[in-house]
């Protein structure tokens, strides 16, 4: 069974688009010995390979969402989104009626433990209770002091307390409502103190090119007209399942002159460490394409054509990108392709 690659069958369409969009009035191939009309294009080469395009949004080193450890029924959340909080302050509190039941019962079994335990020894030392019998009177015990700590663990962790400075992201959680362990109750982020960062989706082939270090340049709405010096901080290590591709952490250099929010869009133009010239041709002048394989008809003297083949590595918006078969110069035949055959006599529009 043939498998066809996205970027092939999208090639394949494209090429016979631009095909289909040249002159369509001319409906008979002209004779081998005419002189076809063209329209040109000279060849300049862009040094453009090495940059990746990607859009993202923008977040902190640090953004955090809080829960209850233990889970039960929501008694109180201090803040609201957008609202800031000092570290240490109580952000919110889950009822514990509950556990503060089982830390009395816990502490009423420790107790007992105790008493058994000293009449235990007490016993043994007047040879009327056996090693054994005093042994276990003192594994009791142990036992009933680990569930005293267990349970004033689980009392400590009805509460949540900001870890740091910052201010609420969201909060998806609401007074009265039951909540499980682990469910997000607040999404925190501190005042950027650990630096912005841009969240960025690319594809695999973008992801395996991009390497922690390589610099990058940041645009955004907020900033209109500004750019800001970025890095690649990390990348991640598997797909995101909800969006299909890979995200890669552009760091910033410096803080921006104004405030950012998590969450604003950014676009950022990442540098890869090796660049190579290539060519941003239209898409007309394409032919016969296949994977990521296509010809292309180029002449040097203005007078004759020459069919030449050429690797296409990206389509993007309005051109393609060809990153080989085009190093002899000239110009390309941007219209009047489809007339064409190897060693065409041309005339320049």
């Amino acid at each position: 069974m043939k498998t066809y690659s996205f970027f092939s069958i999208g090639f394949a369409l494209v090429v016979a688009a631009g095909a289909c969009n040249t002159e369509s009035k001319d409906t008979e191939l002209p004779s081998g010995d005419a002189v076809i009309p063209v329209k040109v294009l000279p060849l300049a080469t862009k040094d453009t390979a090495g940059t990746v395009m990607a859009t993202g949004t923008f977040t902190t080193d640090d953004e955090t969402i809080l829960a209850f450890r233990g889970g039960g029924i929501v008694q109180q959340i201090r803040v609201k989104e957008g609202e800031s909080f000092r570290k240490g302050q109580l952000l919110a509190a889950v009822e514990s009626t509950e556990i503060n039941t089982a830390v009395e019962q816990a502490r009423l079994g420790l107790e007992k433990a105790e008493r058994d335990y000293r009449r235990a020894r007490q016993l043994y030392a007047d040879s009327v209770a056996t090693l054994e019998q005093m042994e276990n009177a003192k594994t009791a015990f142990d036992a009933a002091k680990r569930d005293v700590e267990r349970a004033d663990y689980n009392l400590g962790h009805t509460a949540i307390c900001a870890p740091f400075d910052g201010y609420v992201l969201q909060r998806p959680a609401n007074p009265g409502q039951v909540v499980g362990p682990g469910t997000p109750v607040l999404a925190v982020a501190s005042h950027a103190k650990g630096g912005w960062l841009l969240k960025v989706g690319v594809s695999d082939q973008q992801w395996s090119a991009i390497q922690i270090g390589n610099a990058a340049t940041v645009t955004t709405d907020a900033l209109p007209g500004r750019s800001l010096q970025a890095e690649v901080a990390r990348k991640s290590e598997g797909i995101d399942p909800q969006s299909g591709v890979f995200n890669v952490y552009l760091k910033l250099k410096r803080t921006p002159p104004v405030a950012l929010a998590s969450g604003l869009f950014g676009r950022a133009a990442i540098q890869l460490d090796q660049t190579s010239d290539v060519w941003l041709i239209p898409y007309g002048a394409l032919m016969d394409g296949d994977g990521g394989k296509a010809y292309v008809f180029v002449t040097a003297d203005g007078k004759t054509v020459h069919r030449v083949a050429v690797e296409v590595s990206d389509l993007r918006q309005d051109h393609a990108v060809v990153t080989a078969g085009l190093e002899g110069g000239g110009s390309l035949i941007v219209s009047g392709g489809p007339y064409l055959r190897d060693g065409s006599a041309i005339s320049i529009k």
